[in-house]
């Protein structure tokens, strides 16, 4: 068996390797992730420079920023040379990197199809591990005015109360609205709940002259329409 030999920790290491330098000298683009992550920790451990525990962290959660966009602290605090400070710097800079796509997606303000609610709505439910349920309200032209969380729950499920969902509705004098949940587990196909709920609420709905266009499932980068399905 080869001796142990330490590796060279970032001060040591030829400048042209060094993250931070790298980034300095080629640009922010010529980076990879774990030498993004790399600059965000500052050092590794006794046994691993920066750039490597971060290719460990990676390696953890398939190399998938995603994936490890849902990590939390507290799971990120066990890797050796992680802690709660370095952990939080991460859970920050992908946080700030999943609101960046919710900036550019509000972009899109005529809602004309599925997509176009999917393409506002998915940024808000990235790498969420718990079930949220939301309204995207729209005015008379079918313009997004804004959109609303109702509840927030577990990773089985969430309670969405129909009276909460209209009160809000009204109070930001909708025309109409639009449901959005997400689920935790990958599944896009609807409960037996979310399809009595969806009925509930398009009845409801039609009361207030108060339309529900449409009510999308999400998951990951996919979603499940009830509009295009034929169920609303």
């Amino acid at each position: 068996m080869k001796p142990y030999q330490p590796k060279l920790g970032i001060k040591l290491w030829a400048e042209a390797d060094r993250p931070r330098e790298k980034l300095l000298l080629n640009g922010r683009r010529h980076l990879t992730d774990a030498e993004l992550i790399a600059i965000l920790i500052g050092s590794g451990n006794r046994n691993e420079s920066a750039v490597d525990l971060s290719k460990r962290i990676l390696a953890e959660y398939g190399n998938d920023l995603d994936a490890l966009g849902k990590v939390s602290v507290k799971s990120l605090s066990n890797f050796k040379g992680i802690g709660e400070a370095k952990a939080i710097a991460i859970v920050a800079a992908l946080e700030l990197g999943r609101r960046r796509k919710d900036t550019g997606a509000t972009e899109v303000v005529h809602i004309a199809s599925s997509k176009d609610a999917f393409e506002i709505m998915m940024p808000v439910f990235a790498d969420l591990n718990h079930e949220e349920f939301w309204i995207l309200i729209l005015n008379t032209a079918n313009r997004v005015i804004g959109k609303q969380i109702i509840s927030k729950g577990g990773l089985a499920g969430t309670v969405a109360d129909p009276k909460i969902i209209f009160k809000t509705a009204l109070e930001h004098n909708a025309a109409f609205i639009i449901l959005a949940h997400n689920h935790p587990s990958g599944n896009l196909k609807p409960s037996s709940q979310d399809l009595q709920l969806t009925k509930k609420l398009v009845e409801g709905g039609k009361m207030l002259d108060l339309q529900v266009l449409d009510h999308l499932i999400l998951a990951d980068k996919g979603y499940y329409s009830f509009g295009d399905q034929g169920l609303i």
